[in-house]
């Protein structure tokens, strides 16, 4: 029986969550869950200038809402903890053990200014970069006194010397080759005693029993370190898929001159997660030729590696916009009500204590904006004047519609029409206004944009009839009467 898979998304808490990092986590979730598997989320902490709890707490926060749920890792556990690098030191000192008890490793004491030396002198003669292996003949009785004596030292992988090229097969690039002599001894352990990357991170993919290692080809370089470590260690080299970058629109890697690039970023503009987690799983796979909008169950129940580009994937802010609209138009009126109240909340245009109250009405709001909006920040000033008692009309509205001949009328009449309308619903007002332009000698688009800017303070606004009866008959006929005064007669 095979052994069941187990992936892990394992993110430096330096920064929030990136896009590009966060495609990643949903990759690894959706394998995961396609093969009954277990998505681990480890935290790498080991930049202690940069590694922050609120850094963490934000990439936690972040996949929280894209709907990415952990099986093990900060505040799920496991049987596999601890979670964050910087508190499993003793698994590294273990492993530096047992590859010292296999003679796997040996101590160098250049110092930094001979490696440079060597490394000067090295290309100076057109040869690799790598260290020399100066220190892999030292005797191991004079290896050990020197560390005895307190002598400044790092530990080194010894490369097998009859190592060939590392070769290994890639679920997404299929063969990939890195030729013998681009390895050379690299560090392992600084000489401050903390363990290096492409250390640290084999370490704890054994520990973890990881099947398989998703990750951006910014790895791709790290992989044949780490399976030289793997060997070491008499371990299984887990399976490698690495994905393409995510570019930006002039073919360079997406980066904050494209504009926003973290996951809150973007539900902070008004992106819906199931929008973002949908577009992301698009920049590099694909469900078939034409299929565009999908859900995450769909995503898990189509997901494999064979359907995953090699093609560096380009970041289209307008497509996710798209995109955004097209799952805002799906929402219920409930689910939207629910997704836009705090947005009104922080606006201020509603008050967190009334927004159980005013739910129904809230609802109502759904039909007339949600097919008019690609993100849920345009709503707040899309409805703005339904919440305000009184408003302010743009002086240009005011200039393009109100001082055309008629205007007066046209909304003394429509204020005399919604007094005595009844029931007061945008059917009733509808048929009310549209005998307004006949009985006028008025054409239809001149009484209604009085109208609508007597309402809004603009000449674009929702629905006028539904807008009208959210508005309600007293400030509909209050603002319909006070914008007499600006109009012509």
């Amino acid at each position: 029986m095979s052994q069941p898979v187990r992936v892990r998304f394992a993110p430096s808490p330096t920064g929030h969550l990136h896009i590009g990092g966060a495609r990643t986590a949903i990759y690894n979730w959706a394998f995961a869950r396609r093969n009954g598997g277990a998505f681990v989320l480890r935290i790498d902490d080991t930049d202690p200038e940069r590694s922050t709890a609120e850094n963490t707490a934000a990439i936690l926060r972040s996949l929280r809402w894209l709907g990415l749920d952990w099986d093990e890792g900060p505040e799920a556990g496991g049987p596999y903890g601890p979670y964050f690098q910087t508190a499993r030191g003793p698994l590294y000192d273990e492993a530096l053990a047992r590859l010292q008890e296999a003679s796997a490793v040996y101590p160098c004491f250049c110092s930094p200014e001979e490696l440079a030396e060597k490394r000067d002198a090295s290309r100076a003669a057109g040869g690799p970069a790598g260290y020399d292996r100066t220190c892999r003949s030292l005797e191991p009785a004079a290896a050990a006194s020197r560390i005895a004596s307190g002598e400044p030292h790092v530990w080194r992988i010894a490369v097998p010397e009859s190592r060939g090229d590392v070769i290994f097969d890639d679920a997404i690039r299929g063969t990939v080759t890195f030729p013998a002599d681009a390895l050379d001894d690299f560090v392992v352990v600084r000489s401050d005693g903390t363990p290096t990357y492409n250390f640290a991170t084999v370490v704890d993919d054994v520990s973890m029993e990881i099947t398989h290692v998703v990750r951006g080809d910014d790895h791709l370089s790290n992989t044949p370190r780490q399976i030289v470590v793997f060997e070491a260690l008499g371990q299984a080299v887990p399976t490698f898929a690495h994905l393409s970058m995510i570019l930006g629109s002039d073919g360079k890697r997406l980066s904050k001159r494209h504009g926003a690039t973290s996951v809150e970023a973007y539900r902070d503009e008004g992106i819906l997660p199931e929008a973002l987690v949908n577009y992301l799983a698009l920049l590099g796979w694909s469900l078939d030729d034409k299929t565009t909008v999908f859900d995450a169950a769909t995503l898990v129940d189509n997901f494999s590696f064979d359907r995953v580009s090699k093609n560096p994937a380009v970041f289209d802010p307008e497509k996710l916009a798209w995109l955004n609209g097209v799952y805002i138009r799906d929402l219920s009126p409930a689910e939207f009500a629910e997704r836009v109240t705090p947005l009104l909340v922080d606006a201020g245009l509603l008050r967190a204590e009334d927004a159980a109250t005013r739910r129904p009405w809230l609802e109502s709001l759904a039909p007339l904006v949600a097919e008019r909006v690609k993100r849920l920040t345009e709503v707040p000033p899309a409805v703005a004047f339904l919440f305000a008692d009184d408003i302010e009309i743009d002086p240009s509205a005011a200039e393009k519609v109100l001082s055309v001949p008629g205007a007066r009328a046209a909304l003394e009449t429509a204020a005399h029409e919604l007094g005595a309308v009844e029931p007061y619903e945008a059917a009733a007002i509808e048929s009310a206004l549209r005998a307004v332009p006949e009985r006028l000698g008025l054409k239809p688009k001149q009484v209604f944009q009085a109208v609508r800017v007597a309402i809004s303070g603009s000449t674009v606004s929702p629905p006028l009839f539904e807008s009208l009866e959210l508005l309600g008959r007293e400030r509909a006929v209050a603002r319909l009467e006070a914008a007499t005064r600006l109009a012509a007669e």
